[in-house]
Protein backbone atom coordinates (compact mmCIF):
# COMPACT_ATOMS: atom_id res chain seq x y z
CA UNK A 1 0.00 0.00 0.00
CA UNK A 2 1.49 3.33 -0.91
CA UNK A 3 2.15 6.07 2.13
CA UNK A 4 1.89 9.46 2.00
CA UNK A 5 2.48 12.57 3.83
CA UNK A 6 0.38 15.70 4.01
CA UNK A 7 2.81 17.94 3.04
CA UNK A 8 4.17 15.74 0.15
CA UNK A 9 0.99 15.08 -1.50
CA UNK A 10 0.58 19.22 -1.62
CA UNK A 11 4.39 19.98 -3.04
CA UNK A 12 3.00 16.63 -5.81
CA UNK A 13 -0.05 18.76 -6.79
CA UNK A 14 1.93 22.18 -6.92
CA UNK A 15 4.53 20.52 -9.36
CA UNK A 16 1.31 18.88 -11.94
CA UNK A 17 1.55 22.16 -14.17
CA UNK A 18 5.17 20.77 -14.95
CA UNK A 19 4.86 17.16 -14.89
CA UNK A 20 4.52 13.96 -17.19
CA UNK A 21 3.35 10.66 -16.72
CA UNK A 22 5.92 8.20 -16.68
CA UNK A 23 5.73 4.99 -17.42
CA UNK A 24 8.35 2.14 -15.59
CA UNK A 25 8.21 -1.23 -16.67
CA UNK A 26 10.39 -4.46 -16.50
CA UNK A 27 10.13 -8.14 -18.44
CA UNK A 28 10.67 -10.66 -16.08
CA UNK A 29 11.25 -13.48 -17.74
CA UNK A 30 13.09 -16.31 -16.86
CA UNK A 31 12.97 -14.71 -13.34
CA UNK A 32 10.96 -16.56 -10.31
CA UNK A 33 8.84 -13.36 -8.90
CA UNK A 34 8.90 -12.72 -5.09
CA UNK A 35 5.33 -13.13 -3.45
CA UNK A 36 6.30 -9.58 -1.67
CA UNK A 37 6.13 -8.51 -5.33
CA UNK A 38 8.26 -6.93 -8.23
CA UNK A 39 9.08 -2.92 -6.92
CA UNK A 40 10.79 -0.09 -8.92
CA UNK A 41 12.84 2.63 -6.58
CA UNK A 42 14.45 5.47 -7.15
CA UNK A 43 15.23 9.29 -6.89
CA UNK A 44 11.62 10.02 -8.21
CA UNK A 45 9.62 8.55 -5.88
CA UNK A 46 8.89 11.99 -3.23
CA UNK A 47 8.29 13.64 -6.46
CA UNK A 48 5.44 11.23 -7.12
CA UNK A 49 3.98 11.15 -4.30
CA UNK A 50 6.04 8.67 -1.90
CA UNK A 51 7.33 8.97 1.45
CA UNK A 52 10.86 8.12 0.50
CA UNK A 53 13.24 8.38 -2.33
CA UNK A 54 14.94 4.67 -2.82
CA UNK A 55 12.48 2.86 -0.60
CA UNK A 56 12.30 -0.75 -2.08
CA UNK A 57 8.71 -1.57 -0.80
CA UNK A 58 7.02 1.55 -1.86
CA UNK A 59 6.40 1.52 -5.55
CA UNK A 60 4.75 -1.66 -6.35
CA UNK A 61 4.57 -2.82 -10.21
CA UNK A 62 1.32 -4.64 -11.15
CA UNK A 63 1.60 -7.40 -13.83
CA UNK A 64 0.02 -6.81 -17.13
CA UNK A 65 -2.65 -9.79 -17.56
CA UNK A 66 -1.46 -12.85 -17.92
CA UNK A 67 2.57 -11.53 -19.00
CA UNK A 68 5.83 -11.32 -18.00
CA UNK A 69 5.66 -7.37 -17.70
CA UNK A 70 5.60 -5.82 -14.51
CA UNK A 71 4.47 -1.80 -14.79
CA UNK A 72 3.66 1.40 -12.73
CA UNK A 73 2.46 4.79 -13.93
CA UNK A 74 3.46 7.95 -12.05
CA UNK A 75 3.53 11.67 -12.75
CA UNK A 76 7.10 13.49 -11.95
CA UNK A 77 8.27 16.56 -12.98
CA UNK A 78 9.60 17.02 -16.49
CA UNK A 79 13.31 18.32 -17.85
CA UNK A 80 14.77 16.14 -14.85
CA UNK A 81 16.83 13.13 -15.13
CA UNK A 82 15.80 9.98 -12.79
CA UNK A 83 17.88 7.43 -11.41
CA UNK A 84 15.83 4.14 -10.53
CA UNK A 85 16.00 0.08 -10.50
CA UNK A 86 13.87 -2.40 -10.27
CA UNK A 87 13.35 -5.04 -7.36
CA UNK A 88 12.25 -8.20 -7.59
CA UNK A 89 10.96 -8.38 -3.49
CA UNK A 90 10.57 -5.25 -1.50
CA UNK A 91 13.86 -5.14 -0.32
CA UNK A 92 16.93 -3.48 -1.54
CA UNK A 93 19.49 -6.86 -1.57
CA UNK A 94 17.10 -7.58 -3.87
CA UNK A 95 17.51 -5.49 -6.73
CA UNK A 96 18.44 -6.61 -10.68
CA UNK A 97 22.35 -6.11 -11.34
CA UNK A 98 22.51 -3.70 -14.11
CA UNK A 99 24.68 -4.11 -16.72
CA UNK A 100 27.59 -1.45 -17.75
CA UNK A 101 25.94 0.22 -20.42
CA UNK A 102 22.74 0.87 -18.60
CA UNK A 103 24.54 2.84 -15.96
CA UNK A 104 24.85 6.06 -15.42
CA UNK A 105 28.46 5.22 -15.08
CA UNK A 106 29.84 8.17 -13.55
CA UNK A 107 31.56 7.91 -10.32
CA UNK A 108 30.71 4.25 -10.41
CA UNK A 109 26.62 4.88 -10.03
CA UNK A 110 25.64 1.19 -11.34
CA UNK A 111 22.11 3.24 -11.76
CA UNK A 112 19.51 2.84 -14.26
CA UNK A 113 18.31 6.23 -16.15
CA UNK A 114 16.22 8.19 -17.86
CA UNK A 115 16.03 11.72 -18.31
CA UNK A 116 11.97 13.17 -18.97
CA UNK A 117 12.68 15.39 -21.75
CA UNK A 118 9.10 16.95 -22.26
CA UNK A 119 5.34 18.44 -20.60
CA UNK A 120 3.61 16.43 -24.27
CA UNK A 121 0.14 14.77 -22.82
CA UNK A 122 1.19 11.71 -23.49
CA UNK A 123 2.92 9.30 -21.15
CA UNK A 124 6.82 8.37 -21.61
CA UNK A 125 7.92 5.09 -21.72
CA UNK A 126 11.11 3.67 -23.04
CA UNK A 127 9.96 0.22 -23.37
CA UNK A 128 9.38 -2.76 -20.86
CA UNK A 129 13.29 -3.28 -19.89
CA UNK A 130 14.55 -7.23 -19.33
CA UNK A 131 15.41 -7.28 -15.48
CA UNK A 132 19.29 -7.33 -15.17
CA UNK A 133 19.13 -6.72 -19.05
CA UNK A 134 19.87 -3.78 -21.30
CA UNK A 135 16.46 -3.51 -23.12
CA UNK A 136 12.95 -4.99 -23.92
CA UNK A 137 13.71 -8.11 -25.56
CA UNK A 138 14.26 -8.22 -29.24
CA UNK A 139 15.58 -4.50 -29.11
CA UNK A 140 19.26 -3.46 -28.68
CA UNK A 141 20.80 -0.20 -26.30
CA UNK A 142 22.25 2.82 -28.09
CA UNK A 143 23.55 5.11 -26.01
CA UNK A 144 24.14 8.42 -28.28
CA UNK A 145 27.03 10.82 -27.14
CA UNK A 146 27.88 14.20 -28.22
CA UNK A 147 30.80 16.93 -27.31
CA UNK A 148 29.52 20.01 -27.74
CA UNK A 149 32.65 21.69 -25.93
CA UNK A 150 33.54 23.24 -29.67
CA UNK A 151 29.85 24.62 -30.50
CA UNK A 152 29.05 26.72 -27.17
CA UNK A 153 27.07 28.39 -26.39
CA UNK A 154 24.74 24.93 -26.04
CA UNK A 155 20.79 26.01 -26.57
CA UNK A 156 18.50 26.87 -24.32
CA UNK A 157 16.45 24.11 -26.08
CA UNK A 158 18.51 21.64 -25.59
CA UNK A 159 20.84 18.77 -27.97
CA UNK A 160 18.11 16.89 -29.24
CA UNK A 161 19.62 13.31 -31.79
CA UNK A 162 17.35 12.52 -34.51
CA UNK A 163 17.22 9.60 -36.88
CA UNK A 164 15.94 7.94 -40.13
CA UNK A 165 13.24 6.41 -38.39
CA UNK A 166 11.53 9.57 -36.91
CA UNK A 167 12.21 11.89 -39.79
CA UNK A 168 14.85 13.39 -38.53
CA UNK A 169 12.98 15.02 -35.53
CA UNK A 170 14.71 18.02 -34.00
CA UNK A 171 12.62 17.61 -30.99
CA UNK A 172 11.63 13.71 -29.53
CA UNK A 173 14.57 12.93 -28.12
CA UNK A 174 16.57 15.20 -26.06
CA UNK A 175 19.94 14.63 -24.84
CA UNK A 176 21.00 15.21 -20.91
CA UNK A 177 24.76 15.91 -19.98
CA UNK A 178 26.41 14.72 -16.68
CA UNK A 179 29.01 17.28 -17.24
CA UNK A 180 32.05 18.58 -19.31
CA UNK A 181 29.85 19.36 -22.43
CA UNK A 182 29.22 15.67 -22.96
CA UNK A 183 24.83 15.12 -23.53
CA UNK A 184 24.27 11.69 -23.94
CA UNK A 185 20.55 9.37 -24.21
CA UNK A 186 19.68 5.46 -24.41
CA UNK A 187 17.25 4.59 -27.01
CA UNK A 188 16.17 1.37 -28.37
CA UNK A 189 16.26 -0.29 -31.50
CA UNK A 190 15.56 -3.16 -33.46
CA UNK A 191 19.21 -4.46 -34.71
CA UNK A 192 19.84 -2.54 -38.34
CA UNK A 193 21.53 -0.28 -39.89
CA UNK A 194 20.72 3.91 -39.39
CA UNK A 195 20.97 7.41 -40.08
CA UNK A 196 21.01 10.11 -37.21
CA UNK A 197 22.49 13.55 -36.43
CA UNK A 198 22.46 16.13 -33.64
CA UNK A 199 20.80 19.18 -33.58
CA UNK A 200 21.97 21.98 -30.90
CA UNK A 201 18.75 23.39 -30.17
CA UNK A 202 14.94 21.96 -31.21
CA UNK A 203 14.87 23.26 -34.66
CA UNK A 204 15.35 21.42 -37.80
CA UNK A 205 17.87 24.65 -38.81
CA UNK A 206 19.87 23.95 -35.80
CA UNK A 207 21.39 20.55 -37.48
CA UNK A 208 24.87 19.98 -37.43
CA UNK A 209 27.01 20.04 -40.48
CA UNK A 210 29.21 16.95 -40.82
CA UNK A 211 31.93 16.53 -43.22
CA UNK A 212 34.91 13.75 -43.12
CA UNK A 213 34.74 9.91 -42.85
CA UNK A 214 31.87 9.75 -41.26
CA UNK A 215 29.44 11.52 -43.67
CA UNK A 216 26.73 9.80 -45.07
CA UNK A 217 24.52 11.91 -47.31
CA UNK A 218 24.85 14.53 -44.45
CA UNK A 219 24.66 12.40 -41.42
CA UNK A 220 25.96 10.02 -39.26
CA UNK A 221 25.31 5.91 -40.17
CA UNK A 222 25.29 2.86 -37.23
CA UNK A 223 24.89 -0.48 -37.84
CA UNK A 224 24.53 -3.07 -34.58
CA UNK A 225 24.29 -6.28 -34.09
CA UNK A 226 23.89 -5.65 -30.02
CA UNK A 227 24.08 -3.05 -27.18
CA UNK A 228 26.41 -0.26 -28.20
CA UNK A 229 27.72 2.55 -26.59
CA UNK A 230 28.53 5.09 -28.97
CA UNK A 231 32.13 6.94 -28.73
CA UNK A 232 31.60 10.61 -27.34
CA UNK A 233 32.11 12.80 -30.60
CA UNK A 234 32.20 16.21 -31.16
CA UNK A 235 29.11 18.43 -32.65
CA UNK A 236 30.39 18.91 -36.85
CA UNK A 237 32.75 16.16 -36.26
CA UNK A 238 34.14 12.83 -37.11
CA UNK A 239 36.00 12.69 -34.01
CA UNK A 240 36.43 13.92 -30.74
CA UNK A 241 37.10 17.26 -29.24
CA UNK A 242 40.44 16.64 -28.58
CA UNK A 243 42.02 19.51 -30.89
CA UNK A 244 39.29 21.84 -30.38
CA UNK A 245 39.26 21.70 -26.80
CA UNK A 246 43.65 22.21 -26.53
CA UNK A 247 43.19 25.31 -29.07
CA UNK A 248 43.77 28.61 -27.19
CA UNK A 249 41.46 31.78 -27.96
CA UNK A 250 44.94 33.52 -29.47
CA UNK A 251 47.13 32.03 -31.97
CA UNK A 252 50.45 31.19 -29.74
CA UNK A 253 53.89 32.70 -30.73
CA UNK A 254 55.86 29.79 -29.23
CA UNK A 255 57.64 27.60 -31.55
CA UNK A 256 58.08 23.99 -30.24
CA UNK A 257 59.01 20.72 -32.06
CA UNK A 258 58.66 17.13 -30.97
CA UNK A 259 61.12 14.32 -31.99
CA UNK A 260 61.53 11.86 -32.96
CA UNK A 261 57.91 10.95 -33.88
CA UNK A 262 56.54 8.20 -34.22
CA UNK A 263 58.47 7.67 -31.03
CA UNK A 264 58.90 4.58 -28.75
CA UNK A 265 60.58 5.14 -25.35
CA UNK A 266 61.38 8.50 -25.01
CA UNK A 267 61.19 11.84 -27.32
CA UNK A 268 62.08 15.53 -26.55
CA UNK A 269 60.57 18.72 -27.30
CA UNK A 270 62.58 21.66 -28.23
CA UNK A 271 61.86 25.38 -28.35
CA UNK A 272 62.96 26.82 -32.15
CA UNK A 273 63.09 30.15 -30.24
CA UNK A 274 64.95 29.62 -27.21
CA UNK A 275 62.38 30.26 -24.91
CA UNK A 276 61.56 28.19 -22.05
CA UNK A 277 59.06 25.60 -21.63
CA UNK A 278 56.80 25.61 -18.12
CA UNK A 279 54.66 22.97 -18.59
CA UNK A 280 54.06 20.30 -21.16
CA UNK A 281 50.12 18.40 -20.96
CA UNK A 282 49.39 14.61 -23.20
CA UNK A 283 46.31 14.17 -23.70
CA UNK A 284 44.61 10.86 -25.17
CA UNK A 285 42.28 10.55 -28.35
CA UNK A 286 39.81 10.89 -25.83
CA UNK A 287 40.61 14.31 -24.57
CA UNK A 288 41.91 12.78 -21.21
CA UNK A 289 44.70 14.01 -19.27
CA UNK A 290 47.09 11.14 -18.49
CA UNK A 291 50.17 13.12 -18.45
CA UNK A 292 51.33 16.48 -17.00
CA UNK A 293 54.60 17.95 -16.04
CA UNK A 294 55.15 21.47 -14.22
CA UNK A 295 57.34 23.91 -13.35
CA UNK A 296 60.08 22.50 -16.42
CA UNK A 297 61.94 26.16 -17.21
CA UNK A 298 64.41 24.93 -20.12
CA UNK A 299 64.47 25.27 -23.35
CA UNK A 300 64.70 21.34 -24.21
CA UNK A 301 62.85 18.99 -22.55
CA UNK A 302 63.02 15.08 -22.80
CA UNK A 303 60.49 12.55 -21.52
CA UNK A 304 61.95 9.24 -20.92
CA UNK A 305 59.61 5.91 -21.00
CA UNK A 306 56.14 7.91 -20.60
CA UNK A 307 54.12 4.84 -19.69
CA UNK A 308 51.99 5.75 -22.35
CA UNK A 309 50.11 2.89 -24.49
CA UNK A 310 50.44 2.76 -28.77
CA UNK A 311 48.33 5.58 -30.41
CA UNK A 312 47.60 8.69 -31.01
CA UNK A 313 48.12 11.21 -28.17
CA UNK A 314 47.70 15.32 -28.48
CA UNK A 315 50.51 17.15 -26.75
CA UNK A 316 50.02 20.75 -25.05
CA UNK A 317 53.20 22.54 -24.00
CA UNK A 318 53.02 26.04 -22.53
CA UNK A 319 56.18 28.56 -22.55
CA UNK A 320 57.26 31.34 -19.68
CA UNK A 321 54.94 33.54 -21.33
CA UNK A 322 52.13 31.54 -20.99
CA UNK A 323 51.83 30.95 -24.89
CA UNK A 324 50.91 27.31 -25.88
CA UNK A 325 50.94 25.06 -29.16
CA UNK A 326 49.22 21.69 -29.42
CA UNK A 327 51.64 19.01 -31.00
CA UNK A 328 50.76 15.60 -32.12
CA UNK A 329 52.23 12.14 -30.90
CA UNK A 330 52.29 9.12 -32.45
CA UNK A 331 53.56 6.18 -30.00
CA UNK A 332 54.72 2.92 -31.75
Amino acid sequence: MKKFLPGIIILFFSLTVSAKKVKFAVDMTGQTISALGIHVVGDFQVAAGYAFDWDPSLTTLLQEGSSNIYSVVVTIPAFQKYEYRFINGDQTYESEFIPDESRVGYNLNDNRWMYVDSLKNDTSFVGAILFGGNAPIGLSLVRFKVDMSNSLPVSANGVHVGNNMNGFNSTDVRLYSFGNNLYEIINYFTPNSYSYRFFNGNAAVNTETISGSCDVFGNRDLTFTKDTVLPAVCFSSCSACVAASLTETNKPTASFKLFPNPAKNSFSIESSLNDQIENIAIYNVSGQQVKLITDIKQSRYTISEPVLSEGLYFVKVTNNQNQQQNLKLIIE
